[in-house]
């Protein structure tokens, strides 16, 4: 992309970062706060008016390199230095870009390429890689300034662009962290996110200042019980005070919510039903994606800007960002209406959530409690199966508040009362028999049959999805689709691997090899994607092929 002059609605966002980067304090005080950072030291407030600039010239590829610029020096004295040379107007390309390298250090490299001999075995490769994906908080800390928040203990990143720790990519990781015997990194992580949960009251969706203001599915109580079935029973009691908060902040609001009305991550339906959604919590461009966000809102041009941002982020929560999921139209992501959506999967997660609090009350001695959250979970389990079922089409999916009525694009969100244990044994078979009709593939399950050029969408198929439907399905008896499943996703991972030497963020299961589209370029790596399929061949002993 080209630098341009600053069109009519970046010039208004830079007003309104100025303001914000003035009531945050930072101009020219010096004062930024000591760890924990906070996402008022993000750099859409800490120094926005010149990450605007930044990303309104297209100075690089991937704006999330721009969030993760490291300032030399007080922002707020950069921010000050960069109004005083543009005070006459605009910098040229080339002294915008003098003005970066001068004020800026580029973030570190992740580094996942081994130096290892040629027909290393898959497994071997995985196992080899984990020290080239943990980080030593000790060893990392960028300063004061960066966007990077400091954790106590160590941590594995998912590699590529992705270089801090990410909520539910974790869990996944954490899966093949446990295949390799490194419980150790498990404990780790498992205490950076209860961490996580006593400093900021939740998980943020990844450990920079720009991902502080929203969660992403909250998969916590699955780790939580992943260590307790190697450390045993009273994990869940030390991690119970965090397991309620977690629980706290998605229920925010809803014993006072009218029928019909949503807020934050609430919603109560028209009969009364409460479930959850994803909200995102603010209503601005995300700062990783901010000149592309822009242009999408300009795109929507009959919504107001802050309700397609608000959408956004919340479609960043899910973690599925982007897919027609979310969209009203099921294609165009100019119509994203993802707070209109009650997702079927983050309501068995937070089933799952219920049930972990019940079984860890019942371990501290406190019955009513334990009563109390079983309760709760019963009611939840009522309600998915009644409200996300589509008895013509016989699969689970979301459920559009706002309009009341299913939505109809038919996903892979679909293996979560499955991997959670929610349905019944019809729902069960019924749901196998769309996932085998609809989303079955030569590679692996598809995403969603529908394509858009979204990563969350036909021909991709991703790890964690992999792994909940297989888990999932044989919890249920379903061994020969579960194993169809994995084996196949197991053989595209080779594939590819005996191709490149690579394992990947996503992959293309239709035409079985390196997936494609969204935001940015595909990811080596990877953290999920080596801990689902540490996982699967462990389960499917000789899936892997020799190369």
């Amino acid at each position: 992309m080209q630098g341009t002059p600053l069109n009519n609605a970046m010039r208004r966002l830079v007003t309104g970062l100025v303001l914000t980067w003035a009531l945050a304090g930072c101009a020219g005080s010096g004062a930024i706060s000591s760890d924990p950072k906070t996402a008022a030291q993000s750099p859409e407030r800490a120094w926005g008016p010149v990450m605007v600039a930044i990303a309104e010239a297209g100075l690089y590829e991937d704006e999330k390199s721009v969030v993760d610029l490291i300032p030399r020096r007080d922002p707020g004295l950069i921010v000050a230095d960069y109004q005083t040379r543009t005070a006459d107007g605009p910098l040229s390309r080339a002294a915008l870009e003098d003005f970066v390298k001068a004020s800026f250090d580029e973030p570190p490299e992740n580094e996942s390429r081994l130096s290892e001999a040629a027909g290393t075995p898959i497994d071997e490769h995985i196992k080899n890689l984990w020290p080239y994906l943990t980080r030593d908080p000790a060893a990392t800390d960028e300063g004061r300034w960066s966007s990077l928040v400091v954790l106590p203990h160590r941590y594995v990143v998912p590699g590529g662009r992705f270089n801090e720790m990410f909520y539910w990519d974790s869990y996944f990781t954490m899966l093949g962290l446990a295949h390799s015997d490194r419980f150790d990194l498990v404990r780790d992580m498992v205490d950076n996110f209860a961490w996580l949960i006593d400093q900021y009251g939740f998980i943020p969706n990844g450990t920079r200042t720009y991902f502080l203001t929203r969660s992403q599915p909250p998969f916590f109580a699955s780790m939580v019980e992943l260590l307790a079935e190697h450390d045993g029973d009273e994990v869940y009691q030390r991690y119970l005070p965090q397991l309620s908060r977690e629980y706290d902040y998605w229920m925010r609001g809803g014993d006072s919510l009218a029928l019909g009305q949503a807020s934050e991550h609430v919603v109560r339906l028209e009969d009364g039903t409460l479930l959850n959604r994803y909200h995102g919590s603010e209503n601005t461009p995300r700062p990783e994606s901010y000149a592309g966000e822009i242009a999408l809102a300009q795109e929507a041009s009959d919504r107001p800007a802050a309700e397609v941002y608000g959408d956004l982020r919340a479609a960043a929560e899910s973690g599925w960002d982007f897919s027609s999921r979310w969209m009203a139209d099921g294609s165009q992501q100019a119509t994203i209406a993802t707070r209109d959506f009650v997702p079927v999967d983050l309501n068995a997660l937070l089933f799952h959530l219920e049930e972990t609090l019940a079984y860890a009350w019942q371990l501290e001695g406190n019955r009513d409690r334990a009563e109390q959250f079983e309760q709760r979970a019963e009611i939840r389990r009522d309600a998915i199966n009644r409200v996300f079922w589509d008895a013509d089409r016989g699969l689970y999916t979301d459920y559009d508040w706002r309009h009341q009525r299913l939505s109809q694009v038919v996903s892979a969100a679909m293996v979560y009362p499955l991997a959670f244990e929610v349905a019944d044994r019809p729902r069960a078979r019924a749901t196998a028999s769309a996932i085998e009709r609809e989303l079955l593939r030569p590679g692996g399950m598809v995403t969603t049959n529908r394509h858009t050029g979204e990563q969350w969408d036909a021909p991709n198929g991703w790890a964690p999805l992999q792994w909940l439907a297989v888990d999932g399905l044989t919890r249920y008896g379903q061994t020969q689709l579960a194993e169809t499943i994995a084996r196949r996703w197991i053989d595209t991972n080779q594939r590819v691997y005996d191709e490149t030497g690579k394992l990947v963020e996503k992959y293309n299961v239709e035409n079985p090899g390196v997936g494609g589209g969204g935001e940015y370029e595909v990811v080596d790596g990877f953290g999920w994607t080596n801990g689902v399929l540490l996982d699967l061949m462990a389960r499917y002993p000789g899936s892997v092929r020799t190369p």
